[in-house]
């Protein structure tokens, strides 16, 4: 398995397919290569792209070195994106689309942005940090459902999950889900005001209030931001259907005179 080596000496597990302009592909809380749509994504992706995707930090055949920082998942981006050895696109879903927002807000050199229903709530700080601080005390199973329930996974979906083996690859890593909501602390106007690269935001048809409308958050704070509405369920779209949608955005530059 190819790894890179982030600046603090952390082992990021990656893997590549496809021939074309680089696509970095980011996983949402408490997935990982082995649990992850983001695989059936890449199959419709491939026949465009160079896609990437790894393992974020903490997860599957990646490492983990504490403390755990927002700035430091930035510079395993970094290192995927020197390894690319060209401008990248990125696309993050969900809390991946934070991971997305920090990295070109610092300036890596990302040419375009796909974000889907990043989970972007400027409201409520003091909230955050007690959803923070309860997840670094829960461990386990504790911790998902925790997680899940508050973030308003519906609970018809919620009891279909558990005891699968998407519910025990999330179970695995459940220490990383207080890294996304660290990431959803360090995460407002200020850091997105500094995302210069041309942005597409995604919401599904299928999704709640709450998550559409922090998706036009996101786009009205973004400086060079579009909003699309697919067709899908709750906190997703058919990667057939995302797809196209994607590929069309990330051409845009290919197909100018």
């Amino acid at each position: 398995m190819p790894t890179v080596t982030s600046r603090d000496g952390t082992r990021i597990a990656y893997q590549r397919e496809g021939a074309g302009p680089a696509l970095i592909l980011i996983d949402a809380a408490g997935h990982f290569r082995a649990n992850s749509p983001l695989g059936e994504l890449a199959s419709f992706l491939t026949p465009h792209f160079t896609v990437y995707r790894y393992d974020r930090r903490g997860r599957g055949d990646s490492g983990d070195t504490p403390p755990y920082a927002p700035e430091r998942e930035v510079e395993d981006l970094a290192a995927l994106i020197i390894e690319a050895d060209a401008p990248t696109a990125l696309y993050g879903y969900s809390s991946g689309c934070l991971l997305a927002l920090h990295a070109a807000a610092a300036g890596l050199d990302v040419r375009r942005l796909v974000l889907l229903e990043p989970p972007l709530d400027t409201d409520d700080e003091a909230g955050q940090r007690a959803f923070t601080a309860t997840l670094n005390r829960l461990t386990g199973v504790e911790a998902v459902t925790f997680f899940l329930t508050s973030i308003g996974v519906p609970e018809q979906l919620l009891a279909g999950m558990r005891d699968t083996p998407q519910w025990n690859a999330m179970v695995s890593v459940a220490h990383t889900l207080a890294y996304d909501s660290l990431l959803s602390e360090a995460t407002g106007p200020a850091v997105l005001a500094r995302v210069s690269t041309p942005t597409l935001v995604l919401h599904s048809a299928g999704s709640t209030d709450s998550l559409t409308g922090m998706a036009a958050t996101t786009a009205g704070l973004l400086p060079d931001a579009e909003q699309r509405r697919l067709p899908g369920e709750w906190h997703g779209v058919p990667a057939a259907t995302l797809a196209p949608a994607l590929t069309d955005f990330l051409c845009r530059d290919a197909a100018r005179p």
